[in-house]
């Protein structure tokens, strides 16, 4: 008893030594008082399971953790003193708490961070590695849907700091989730990401205004900025990042119904840097807003992109007169636009660098304004016109001659654009791709006048057209003997006999053809096909060709040389087929597809694992005589290979 009167504090306590001097006393249970019993185990820490009295001093058990009870004012002083991001990333993960503590503090607020930017010439630390990384080398983070939530950016925000910080970030919400992305959970990334370089919002309703400024406040790396169905952004949103983000290249909003003209002002004035900008139904935005941000970025802006808004022609001539840098134009479903606005825009002269035009669903695009477009862009290479109803075959003619540079054309449900235009455009374009697809007034007509030939044509796809028939394909095979990429697929109405011609007229040899959905072709077109151009094609695709059999499969493996990518679902093939393929020592297919193929059976196993030697990509969707055994059997043998079951 003496040495426990005498007990000196807790260095004695804590020792693990016993307070007896005798070694035989060791492991005795002590009865101290009618209150508690104390055991005393060799070299081990007194427990205790009861307030016990030393005279007048009471000791109680306390059972909440020593840390929990410092105010958070001093965890924040601890956790800035952390060495690196494992030690934040491990706090954050103890509690909720903690991780709060952790996301309000910023980057630079850390001791490490400022250790690094003292020893270090450059402005900052974050900068400069991410430099060191390069553009497409940074980290990345996506959350969808339920995902996207406050408390996962909080972490996300916590754990990359430690792995040279955060690059791009996309959130894609969704409407019905009621615990989505907030301001706070922008705030958090804006703190923990100042590195950051893109952001992507979309569908986030609950973000607003306040979660983007924070953003500009923090992240002055920013570069592109992609908003999507953000309702409650509007224009103070947009100003705070101009003001904070001078690095901004890239723009893009879509349905964004708060922001306007005012918002875009501010880009332009304040983001001399913008290369790329798109917009895309944002109701208030107008002509005064576009023609200040064309205006003052025209010496680099290079890519536009406008659907959908309330813009009237003096927005062409704006893009006409200053889009002096623009590479690329995109311009679609503009109501108010009418064929004086597209003709300024093409005689404004401006547009010297325009190398792309697409243009979908503008009632403004007409021969005449075609024609000038053709003359004003006199280095546009690609054109492409969807749902243009007023374009007819003459202002088509005149657009491929005022276009001297013209190399891809591109047709989608242009219905006035008849055969004869066609054969104009081959007649007096040195064309390299034309496409053509649901053109309604293409109709299978013979022409016995005289044809001039494209020999520059290389790539010729023509889709859904229901007209084009054996009388368009003579045409073609008289008019371009060059072609190496053939698509007519969905063209049901060709034939064996129409399609025969133009393969024989193919003199450079076809690498790529796709006949997907011609329902009438047989066997001998796959055997004429691999006969003539067995030395150089590279794809073939029958899907849906339901008279091809095992014979084109024999044909194939017995020509084909470099043929890599093969479909055949929805045919008539069988186990014989894929035994002809296999057997093939010349062959090495990285792409086979032959779903919807009920002749095909278990009996291919042994094929298909000698073919997965080399095979890539496997579909055997919907063979209903393959058993899952089987397919089990080939995911495990053919594990390099991607299958579709």
């Amino acid at each position: 008893m003496p040495a426990l009167v005498n007990f000196g504090g807790d260095d004695d306590f804590y020792s693990g030594s016993s307070f007896y001097t005798n070694s035989t006393d060791l492991g005795r249970l002590c009865s101290i008082s009618s209150q508690v019993d104390v055991y005393y185990p060799p070299h081990k820490r007194a427990r205790v399971s009861a307030p016990f009295i030393f005279g007048e001093t009471v000791f109680e058990q306390n059972k909440q953790p020593s840390i929990d009870i410092l105010p958070d004012e001093v965890l924040i002083e601890i956790f800035k003193r952390l060495p690196g991001g494992q030690e934040r990333g491990s706090c954050a993960s103890v509690s909720k708490n903690w991780l709060m503590l952790l996301i309000s503090i910023r980057k630079g607020e850390y001791e490490s961070s400022k250790a690094v930017k003292e020893n270090t010439d450059s402005v900052s630390d974050d900068a400069e590695m991410i430099s060191c990384v390069g553009d497409e080398g940074y980290l990345t983070r996506c959350l969808e849907g339920k995902k996207a939530t406050d408390m996962r950016l909080a972490a996300i925000a916590v754990g990359t700091s430690g792995r040279g910080g955060l690059g791009k970030l996309s959130i894609k919400g969704s409407s019905s989730s009621s615990r989505g992305v907030t301001n706070f959970g922008l705030s958090a990334i804006a703190r923990g990401c100042p590195s950051l370089k893109a952001l992507s919002l979309w569908n986030v309703p609950r973000v607003g205004d306040e979660g983007l400024s924070e953003i500009a406040k923090d992240c002055h790396l920013l570069e592109k900025l992609d908003l999507c169905q953000c309702h409650s952004v509007s224009n103070k949103g947009l100003i705070s990042i101009a003001g904070n983000c001078p690095n901004l290249t890239s723009l893009s909003l879509e349905s964004c119904p708060r922001i306007s003209n005012e918002g875009l002002q501010a880009i332009g004035k304040l983001c001399p840097k913008l290369q790329s900008i798109s917009i895309k139904d944002c109701p208030l935005v107008g002509d005064h807003g576009f023609s200040s941000l064309l205006s003052s970025t025209s010496a680099v802006l290079s890519k536009v992109k406008f659907q959908g808004l309330n813009i009237t022609d003096f927005s062409l001539a704006v893009i006409g007169h200053y889009g002096k840098s623009v590479t690329n134009l995109t311009l679609s479903g503009l109501q108010n636009v009418s064929e004086k606005g597209f003709w300024v825009m093409g005689n404004a002269q401006g547009l010297q660098k325009l190398v792309s035009l697409i243009i979908t669903s503008c009632r403004g695009v007409t021969d005449l304004s075609l024609e000038a477009m053709g003359k004003g862009c006199i280095n546009l290479k690609h054109m492409c016109l969807r749902r243009c109803c007023f374009i007819s075959d003459n202002g088509l003619v005149a657009f491929a001659r005022s276009a001297g540079s013209l190399e891809c054309l591109q047709l989608e449900e242009c219905n006035r654009v008849t055969q004869s235009g066609i054969i104009g455009v081959l007649s007096d374009c040195l064309l390299k791709s034309l496409t053509i697809v649901k053109c309604l007034g293409i109709k299978d007509i013979s022409l016995e006048a005289p044809l001039s030939s494209c020999n520059s044509l290389k790539s010729l796809s023509v889709r859904s057209c229901p007209g084009f028939g054996t009388a368009s394909l003579a045409m073609v095979g008289k008019l371009c003997s060059q072609l190496q990429h053939v698509d007519l697929s969905g063209l049901c109405g060709i034939t064996d006999a129409g399609l025969l011609p133009l393969l024989k007229s193919c003199e450079a040899g076809l690498v790529k053809v796709n006949l997907s959905g011609c329902l009438n072709l047989t066997d001998e077109v796959v055997l004429a096909l691999t006969r003539l151009h067995g030395g150089t094609l590279e794809l073939v695709n029958l899907d849906g060709c339901r008279r091809i059999t095992d014979a084109s499969l024999v044909a194939i493996a017995h020509n084909c040389v470099f043929l890599s990518d093969l479909d055949v679902s929805r045919s008539a093939i069988t186990d014989s087929g894929i035994a002809a393929l296999s057997h093939a020592e010349q062959l090495n297919l990285q792409v086979l597809s032959f779903s919807g193929c009920s002749g095909v059976s278990n009996k291919s196993l042994p094929s298909l694992k000698k073919l997965g030697k080399t095979l890539l990509g496997l579909n055997l969707q919907h063979c209903s005589s393959i058993s899952s055994r089987t397919i089990e059997l080939l995911v495990e043998t053919l594990w390099k290979c991607e299958i579709l079951f």
